[in-house]
């Protein structure tokens, strides 16, 4: 999936307070769970949920698809836009930089087009693409 270089929900739309407030929840949960990934995805009402990475004997679970299943839980039917903190370089040079699993999981919930958001674990925006 390319990087989205900026307009509307793209690079540039990261610096909105809505995007900002979904960086702070990824971080929180992230430093509180001390996960490999924090993410955050807001609902077409606005509503946030905040996951962190579940790395189980018997469950592994990327933090985008924690978040997007409590989104399907609490009767979210639409998401706006997610952001993916940290664990970003476990992708390797040239690769997208949301595994297609996190990329679906989106894309089934919020249909095609939603912009997902890479930053490191400070916040700073790594890369931007569409579900």
């Amino acid at each position: 999936m390319p990087a989205d270089g900026g307009g509307p929900g793209g690079a540039a739309g990261l610096t909105g307070p809505e995007d900002a407030k979904l960086v702070t929840l990824a971080r929180s949960t992230r430093a509180r769970t001390r996960a490999a990934q924090g993410a955050c995805v807001r609902d077409q009402d606005g509503r946030t949920y905040a996951a962190a990475t579940v790395d189980l004997p018997s469950l592994r679970l990327s933090a985008v698809q924690v978040a997007v299943a409590m989104a399907v839980t609490s009767g979210a039917r639409g998401l706006e836009a997610v952001v993916v903190l940290g664990g970003t370089d476990a992708a390797p040079d040239g690769a997208d930089p949301v595994p297609a699993a996190d990329l679906a999981a989106v894309r089934d919930l919020g249909g095609p087009g939603v912009p997902v958001h890479v930053t490191a674990p400070d916040g700073t925006l790594v890369a931007s693409v569409r579900s």
